[in-house]
Formats: structure tokens, sequence, C-alpha cells
């Protein structure tokens, strides 16, 4: 059940994100469940193997790198997800800022059940 609900909480943070950032535009809510669930699984296996590849980088910002990544796998996931735009890289690293705030909070309401 918290699957699901982490799913849902994620799916519309994408469709949150594209509704604050002009440059983002999420087709429809089927769109913002693939984008969910996409999400996750680049996030997975995507994102531990570039943060290792840019580990000095990400060391000498302090960590703050790991927003950069972010938003390029933002981006990234736009090129082949159909019903899914972003405009430029500043709209890509807004929405994942945003998208992973309201995740945060979704999970941290999540857990304190």
């Amino acid at each position: 059940m918290t699957f699901i609900a982490k799913w849902l909480i994620v799916a519309l943070a994408f469709l949150a994100a594209a509704y604050l950032v002009p440059g983002i535009h999420v087709a429809s809510f089927y769109s913002a469940l693939i984008l969910a669930f996409l999400w996750g699984v680049v996030g997975l296996l995507l994102r531990p193997i570039l943060i290792l590849l840019t580990l000095p980088i990400t060391l000498l910002t302090f960590g703050l790198f790991t927003l950069v990544i972010n938003g390029f796998l933002f981006w990234f996931l736009s090129t082949f997800i159909k019903g899914f735009d972003v405009d430029g890289f500043l709209s890509a690293f807004l929405g994942a800022l945003i998208v992973s705030t309201i995740t945060w909070i979704g999970n941290r309401a999540l857990s304190s059940e």
C-alpha cells in the first residue's frame, strides 16, 4: 500500500512541477504515473553511477552537484517519454527540485502515520 501511495505522490509532484514551472509540460495523469515509475527506475539505476563518476565535483560543492545531476536526469526523461516535455535545463533543474521537495514532504507525511 505504501508503494502505491509513494508512486501517487511522485506523480502528483510531476503535475505540480508542470503547473509551477512554465517550461515543463505533462500531458495527462497517466503520463505522470509513467514518469513517476521511470523516475524511480532512473534514480535507482543511473543516479548512483552518475554520483560516483562525479564524486570529486560533488565533494567540492558539498553535495550540491547532486541537484545538477537530478536536473539532467529530469531532462533525460523528457527525451523519450511521450507526453512529457521540458524546454531547457533551467526548467529541468527547477522541476527536479520541486519534484524532490514534494516527494520528500510526502514521504515524511507517510512515515509519520
